[in-house]
């Protein structure tokens, strides 16, 4: 019998040995589904529209309206690019359409209408419920193939629509309505997309918005990238989120800085009676390489949690001075599943709560009550929609299978602060190689099976962290 050359054997032994032990998959391996996120087209004529041409002025004050929307149609009907010559140029609302591309050079400027009637009402969904709400001022509505490119700047110039937002919550909050008067004071978002698809926004930046900035509703395929976004200009924007992703799937977010008054990146997946009609969730997405400054959160699940949010990675973000940085939200009357929700390699300074869980957030807002001197068949479809009751067990949202991992926390308020509810236990959830700093630990209440690994909390107080009415926990 012959001997294998020595140099033979250990290749051999290799081979054997790999045939005999498969490799494992690495336990950070994407699942499949990830390569599925993001617009898989985007349009490809290159044929010029300019804006010029169609009656566009970028004096700052002509209304072009018409004019731009004239272009955004021709462009339509083969394909096209819209331009502009740099310029300020105020417009309502507008509406692109399939295989049009909105290029906006730096020194573009799109400056929103700060008249209301410039913003037709159409049917939509605001913060969870389906209404009449004027339309945003970009808006991708039941489109295919669709992208807004470029480094120039678009404009909500929304402080007259925080002004009104404040004098009628000023007003709602004597009369026990606080419930309603974000759906009463009308706003203009930004940029909305829905019922759409293919769709792509890159590099341009979205400032001073009368509302939400991104809404991405009931779209599928979309792609976020390199946008920024800066809502504080001039004031602090009430609910001027920076992108929500709002019952939609298979959309990547990445390369974002966001500044903002409300959640910078948000998830949303309807609210409480209507929300769970619709049934719809926020799944399959990535949010990826991104910054937060100012803002309520820097990576949310919820409020509006109604049709689940499931299948998300949130990873690489970073966040300075936001209030909260991983928060997952709901209210008893929400209902909906949060669940497989990864978030790993996060950075965070100067934050209030590094991480937030609750199933019963801002009782105020998230409760509908109508009080005394009302009549109930006359008030309007949303006060309807909003006071309808939700069975207490369908209400009942739940969170389960979150792994936040690879997190570094420096000079928080509260590290952790966790509570789940005595019949909807926070469940399977994992924290991997985490170091926080903060003036308190915090606290968990209500849940059951946590995986702790390499978590270190160094609290001021030098107090532990408090874990109540739970099992199978230890820090």
């Amino acid at each position: 019998m012959k001997l294998l050359p020595t140099r033979i054997l250990p290749v051999l032994l290799l081979a054997l040995s790999a045939f005999v032990h498969p490799a494992a998959p690495t336990a950070d391996a994407d699942p499949a589904w990830v390569k599925q996120v993001g617009a898989k087209t985007m349009p490809t004529a290159k044929a010029a529209f300019a804006a010029t041409k169609y009656g566009a002025v970028g004096d700052g004050k002509t209304l072009n309206t018409q004019a731009l929307q004239k272009a955004i149609d021709a462009a339509a009907k083969k394909g096209g690019v819209v331009t502009l010559a740099p310029g300020q140029y105020l417009t309502g609302s507008l509406f692109l359409k399939k295989g049009v591309e909105l290029h906006l050079d730096k020194g573009v400027t799109l400056l929103g209408s700060q008249d209301l009637k410039d913003y037709p009402d159409r049917m939509t969904r605001v913060a969870g419920i389906e209404m009449v709400w004027p339309a945003a001022l970009i808006n991708i509505i039941d489109q295919d193939n669709v992208a807004i490119t470029g480094e120039g700047t678009v404009d909500g110039q929304g402080k007259v629509f925080w002004d009104s937002y404040w004098a009628l919550r000023k007003d709602y909050d004597k009369k026990g309505l606080r419930w309603i008067v974000d759906y009463d004071a009308k706003r203009p978002r930004l940029l909305v997309m829905a019922n759409s698809s293919n769709i792509t926004i890159k590099g341009v930046t979205l400032q001073r918005s009368g509302f939400w900035t991104v809404h991405v509703l009931y779209s599928k395929n979309v792609t976020v990238d390199g946008i920024t976004v800066r809502n504080n200009l001039g004031g602090h924007g009430p609910s001027t989120d920076g992108i929500d992703i709002d019952s939609s799937s298979y959309v990547l977010v990445q390369n974002a800085d966001i500044d903002c008054n409300d959640d910078n990146f948000c998830l949303k997946a309807g609210r409480d009676a209507d929300g769970l009609r619709v049934n719809r969730p926020a799944e399959y997405i990535v949010i990826q390489n991104c910054v937060a400054g100012a803002g309520d959160g820097l990576f949310t699940c919820g409020s509006e949690t109604s049709g689940g949010i499931r299948h998300v990675i949130a990873r690489n973000l970073k966040a300075k001075g936001t209030k909260v940085g991983i928060r997952i939200k709901s209210a008893l009357n929400r209902g909906g599943t949060v669940e497989d929700i990864r978030v790993d390699n996060i950075e965070m300074d100067g934050v209030g709560t590094a991480i937030l869980l609750t199933m019963n957030w801002n009782p105020a807002y998230s409760y509908s009550t109508l009080p005394e001197g009302y009549t109930e068949a006359t008030l309007p479809a949303h006060w309807k929609a909003m006071l309808t009751k939700v069975d207490p067990e369908k209400g009942l949202p739940h969170f389960r299978d979150v792994v936040i991992s690879n997190v570094k926390v420096q000079n928080a308020k509260v590290a952790i602060s966790a509570e789940g509810q005595p019949n909807s236990l926070l469940e399977g959830m994992t924290l991997d190689n985490v170091t926080m700093t903060a003036a308190t630990a915090g606290g968990l209440s209500y849940a059951k099976d946590w995986i702790i690994k390499n978590v270190n909390i160094t609290a001021q107080d030098e107090e532990p962290i408090a874990v109540q009415n739970s099992s199978k926990i230890k820090f």
